[in-house]
């Protein structure tokens, strides 16, 4: 299977000034109409914006959940035969809530309207896209039939571990099917973050840095403050043992015990949190001497690439018709197929 990828920051922000030749292309230039008000989100939102913002966990209800919604639908309009099917999904903390709102959102024809001056000539053009199936699953529920059924396709039985911005979240997967009482669902590495943050603020004035441009640095291992070069991985380290220890370990004690043990040993760690070897470290502290642990390629699109595959099922089998979007707390990715 060959996917498109394209993913942006979760990031939404109004603004009606003029943003002409300000992006490379439409994935950098993201200006969507939505209620008669235009926003910027993505990319732009981040280096246009006075203040971006995105709520955690947000519902399908809000605003900043459908501009970023319609953005992943935009990016996706050229490249797809009509009427297409989506998968979405949530953290199974807020699945059940939002499930049925979403599907409610997705599943209708969707009048796109945006501004192309901001990577090309023109002003405001309209698209149409006829959204005919949405199917809603919990996102780790996508990230297991991404590791099925996608790359690496492994069979058998094995715990799956995604820890992103908003949520961790974990669950034992078999062949039959995924073991409910394996499912948890608790802090991201934002609680990682705000702990940085708060160490930060004890010792330098952060102006009014949000928490994005503050996980940016979080990610980079360095922050300029007051025009001083601040080396950040240290305290990076420290927050992120932390973390794992009063949030991460005590959740996972009741999922890997010795009757889980007996069913599977092995593995599987997704989400955009994976890229911080601290993290690694500490599951591999805990972990490794009993059980396989494999960090996947691109852990943080495993998600959007599930929902593709789910979408192939669903819309039987009509890859240009299949598409996945993972609207993530710090990014938003969308996932089609380019080749059957």
């Amino acid at each position: 299977m060959v996917y498109e990828i394209q993913s942006f920051p979760s990031l939404v922000e109004n603004n009606n000034t003029n943003l002409s030749q300000t992006a490379k292309d439409l994935l950098h230039g993201l200006k969507i109409q939505h209620n008669n008000k235009w926003y910027i989100c993505g990319d732009l939102a981040l280096n246009e914006g006075q203040s971006p913002h995105k709520l955690i966990n947000s519902s399908p209800d809000d605003i900043d959940y459908q501009i970023l919604a319609k953005a992943a639908m935009l990016l996706v309009e050229n490249q797809v035969e009509q009427p297409i099917t989506i998968t979405t999904g949530f953290p199974y903390s807020t699945y059940y809530i939002y499930k049925d709102k979403a599907t409610e959102f997705f599943q209708r024809t969707h009048m796109l309207d945006y501004d192309i001056s901001t990577h090309n000539a023109g002003s405001k053009k309209r698209v149409i896209l006829e959204v005919q199936k949405v199917e809603v699953i919990p996102e780790i529920v996508g990230c297991t039939i991404g590791i099925r059924k996608g790359e690496p396709q492994v069979s058998g039985n094995f715990f799956v571990f995604s820890c992103g911005f908003g949520t961790f979240e974990s669950i034992l997967s078999t062949d039959s099917g995924i073991i409910e009482q394996t499912m948890i669902s608790t802090h991201g590495i934002r609680y990682a973050v705000n702990l940085m943050i708060n160490e930060l603020k004890s010792k330098y004035y952060l102006e009014l840095r949000n928490t994005h441009q503050i996980d940016e640095a979080f990610k980079r291992g360095y922050i300029f403050l007051n025009r001083q070069n601040i080396d950040l991985r240290e305290i990076r380290k420290s927050v992120i043992q932390t973390y794992y220890q009063e949030v991460i370990s005590p959740n996972l004690r009741s999922v890997i015990n010795d009757s889980n043990l007996v069913k599977a040993n092995r593995i599987y760690m997704c989400g955009g949190a994976m890229y911080y070897e601290e993290l690694i470290d500490c599951f591999k502290e805990e972990f490794g001497k009993f059980t396989e642990i494999t960090v996947l390629d691109n852990p943080e699109t495993l998600a959007s690439r599930g929902y593709a595959i789910n979408s192939l099922r669903v819309g039987h089998g009509k890859f240009k018709s299949s598409v996945g979007i993972d609207i993530g707390n710090a990014t938003t990715v969308v996932a089609n197929f380019s080749g059957e």
